[in-house]
């Protein structure tokens, strides 16, 4: 009896065995002597770094790539795009690719990066790196928004953390405690599975350091899209854009107004990637609404309002969208004020420039002739000539035949064609 419980603990013992030999196949690349795909991931997290990762897994599958390693620096960005690029590096590992996460020097594996990093099944970090911290934020959100939030991505991280044996209880803080860890202490805590040097001591300590390397790194689409994700900057770029075509106006050149059409354009399709507030766009046609009624009260002071009004637009673009860490920093308000100096130089601009030479060129031009007296040199029969201020005019009487010498009053202009009528003669006393 003793022999055959001994015989069936063997058995289950060499059945463990196979099966950790199984998943361990299982979590190796498909096809170890294939390219391992190097992504070059110094960016935000966003919609361009999304369709990038999408790109990059598609690439390593169609490869039969050994491995992706992410070289990341990151500060974070969009937590719908990290939830995004984070599918696309689970649905590498269910293709048999597996991702790695190398920090590099100094680098950042910031807020939505550190979510990214979790998600791979090695973090390893160079000197000077570090990850964290995770806590998400609403923009503009309440308090129950936010902990909303916080609440699910702080499961989301510990899940991610127990997926891959990493010490949850630290990854908790990260999120929880806005936590960042150096290398060291995210090693010494189990944030990360090691230390290397350099990307070729990454690759070493992987097993790919004799792989071919397929370098990828955002093409030209994927920036300009990153570049349009910023809500800041499609804000202004729609402000400028109006600007421009009003300056356009008093300065025709075709050229500013094309400049301005395209910053409009760039502006909208940015802030429909991004879903951006529609309070922010509602204020911001607003604000585009005050500049363009400048052109008919020529004093300024319409521009400079709309402006003004414009940088709290750009400000609230933002409000609601879920963000790791929040976008709205020091620099972004020195740039909206930058924004509302532009917008006050160009409306003191149009006020003690634009509008003087405007008025100027009415009293000077064909317009200031209206209301003057001239001579008739010829019989106006309607048409013939006069002279008015000493030039020579064609003319057309308004009052009937006027007889040459004539005195003429011009009453409007048609064109190069004066439009007269005969001055009006003095009343005789007692008529």
């Amino acid at each position: 009896m003793g022999s055959r419980y001994i015989l069936i603990l063997i058995l289950l013992s060499l059945a463990f065995v196979a099966a950790s030999s199984c998943v361990e196949v299982f979590a190796q690349p498909q096809s170890i002597s294939g390219p391992v795909v190097i992504v070059d991931f110094n960016v935000p997290v966003d919609p361009g770094s999304a369709a990038f990762m999408a790109r990059v897994v598609s690439t390593a599958q169609d490869r039969n790539a050994a491995a992706i390693v992410i070289e990341m620096n990151t500060p974070g960005g969009l937590i719908s795009d990290m939830t995004t690029i984070i599918n696309s590096i689970t649905a590498a590992n269910q293709s048999g690719i597996p991702t790695y996460t190398f920090i590099v020097p100094n680098g950042l594996g910031a807020s939505a990066g550190s979510y990214i990093a979790m998600s791979t099944n090695r973090i390893l970090m160079a000197p000077g790196s570090e990850i964290g911290p995770s806590t998400p934020i609403v923009v503009g959100g309440s308090d129950l928004e936010q902990n909303h939030t916080q609440a699910a991505l702080l499961l989301y991280m510990t899940s991610l953390g127990e997926q891959w044996g990493r010490n949850t209880t630290a990854v908790y803080n990260m999120v929880q405690g806005d936590q960042a860890y150096s290398a060291s202490e995210a090693v010494t805590f189990h944030v990360a599975d090691g230390t290397a040097d350099s990307l070729s001591s990454a690759l070493s300590q992987l097993g790919l350091s004799g792989n071919q390397q397929v370098v990828l790194s955002e093409n030209l689409y994927e920036d300009v899209i990153s570049a349009l994700s910023n809500a800041i900057l499609d804000g202004i770029l729609f402000l400028i854009g109006i600007i421009a075509i009003v300056l356009d106006v008093y300065h025709p050149t075709i050229v500013l107004t094309i400049v301005g059409v395209i910053a409009i354009i760039a502006g909208l399709i940015g802030a429909e990637i991004i879903d951006a507030s529609m309070l922010g766009i509602v204020i911001l046609v607003i604000a585009a609404a005050l500049i363009v009624v400048e052109l008919k009260l020529g004093h300024g002071f319409a521009l400079m309002a709309g402006v003004i009004l414009g940088a709290f637009g750009v400000f609230y673009l933002s409000f609601g969208l879920q963000y790791s860490p929040s976008p709205i920093t020091g620099i972004v308000e020195i740039e909206l004020g930058l924004l509302v100096v532009f917008g006050i130089i160009i409306g003191l601009y149009i006020r003690w420039v634009i509008g003087p030479l405007r008025h100027r060129s009415k009293l000077t031009g064909p317009e200031a002739m209206v209301g003057k007296t001239g001579v008739a040199l010829t019989d106006l029969k309607p048409g013939g000539e006069v002279r008015i201020q000493g030039e020579i005019w064609r003319a057309e009487s308004s009052s009937g035949d006027i007889q040459k010498g004539e005195t003429v009053k011009v009453k409007t202009l048609k064109g190069l064609i004066v439009v007269v009528g005969k001055t009006e003669e003095p009343k005789q006393a007692g008529n």
